[in-house]
């Protein structure tokens, strides 16, 4: 096989992940393990991880769910509340428990309800953060009725992160799935202590993808996808090789009852082909020499966090994503189902 047919990278890590819990976790954690190293993985559970106990039992779950002899490792997050204790912020931290705090605003999507209702409420932990070299991981988008869906990310860049990078400068952020043409801007000026994460989907689909020939609710996922314009502006960034931008897919599975549903859930399952199908961007960008920083470097980089050692080879033979598949206790449509990706993860 040439070079032009296969393509061998440095292990890639997923900064952002959702592995559920229960028989949903056993079913659906093997599909990350396989593709990835180290994953970032989310704490909005029912009830969601507050305090370094549930962290480290919820790690433990994982532990168990994976399958015998995997060597993936979950870094695991805190989720703040109103009432989080900036002591417990940093014990937790400090034990090795959790390597980043999360901040969903309340209400903003799947198990927020028990979110931040204002971010000056949590200031007293942020500051904490910033001096202990701890990451925030925000999820950025206003919660107001008022605003329109397709704006709330916008509207949560002038309202709560500009103020917030400058009141607390050295506070390394993530902000995370990014959609939007003024989240690429604003990373982009904002130093080195601001990075974002890009999923897969969020480069392959705009708005239309959801509402063009029927509601399409596998396709619907929070933030929503944007505008083209907002589309071709993250595909332009995370193929230009910046350190500020970096793998996290949002890999978020639902029954597909839950989402073919009159309130059908927000959420796309990409992990079981996120590597083939980011690289099919990389490919059509002209950007292949680049795939291996997104994926593989800026993350572990931004994290403060050691390069794995190991390799994996993608091959340019296909893959056909199957239109459903069964995790346990479920039966999850996954991105991409039904269609052919030009490459395939060796294994």
């Amino acid at each position: 096989m040439t070079a032009k047919d296969s393509m061998t990278i440095r292990r890639p890590d997923d900064w952002h992940v959702h592995l559920r819990d229960g028989a949903l976790l056993a079913g659906v954690a093997p599909h990350t393990a396989r593709q990835f190293a180290r994953a970032i993985v989310m704490p909005n559970l029912s009830p969601p991880m507050t305090d370094s106990a549930g962290v480290a039992a919820y790690r433990n779950r994982i532990m168990a769910a994976l399958p015998t002899g995997s060597d993936f490792t979950p870094l695991m997050t805190l989720y703040l509340t109103d009432r989080t204790d900036p002591d417990e912020v940093a014990r937790g931290h400090a034990a090795g428990v959790f390597v980043a705090a999360k901040l969903y605003p309340a209400h903003a999507t799947t198990g927020s309800a028990h979110g931040v209702t204002d971010i000056a409420k949590i200031m007293p932990v942020l500051a904490r953060m910033e001096a202990i070299g701890m990451p925030l991981l925000i999820h950025g988008e206003v919660t107001d009725n008022h605003v329109d869906i397709f704006d709330r990310e916008a509207v949560f860049i002038e309202r709560t992160l500009i103020p917030l990078v400058k009141a607390l400068p050295g506070l390394r952020i993530v902000f995370e799935h990014i959609t939007t043409t003024e989240a690429v801007q604003f990373v982009e000026s904002a130093g080195a202590n601001l990075a974002a994460t890009i999923t897969p989907q969020h480069l392959h689909i705009n708005r239309n993808a959801m509402l063009v020939g029927g509601i399409r609710p596998h396709a619907y996922c929070l933030p929503v996808a944007k505008r083209e314009h907002h589309r071709l502006a993250l595909r332009k960034v995370a193929t230009s090789g910046s350190a500020q931008f970096f793998l996290g897919t949002d890999s978020a599975p639902h029954d597909k009852r839950l989402k073919e549903a009159a309130c059908g859930c927000a959420g796309i399952f990409n992990a079981p082909f996120a590597l083939e199908s980011y690289l099919a961007v990389f490919e059509q960008e002209g950007a292949l020499d680049k795939f291996e920083g997104f994926a593989s470097e800026h993350g572990p980089r931004f994290y403060r966090l050691p390069l794995n050692e190991g390799t994996v080879t993608l091959e340019r033979s296909g893959v056909t994503v199957p239109d459903e598949i069964d995790v346990c206790d479920a039966i999850v449509v996954p991105f991409h189902a039904g269609e052919t990706l030009g490459w395939r993860l060796r294994v």
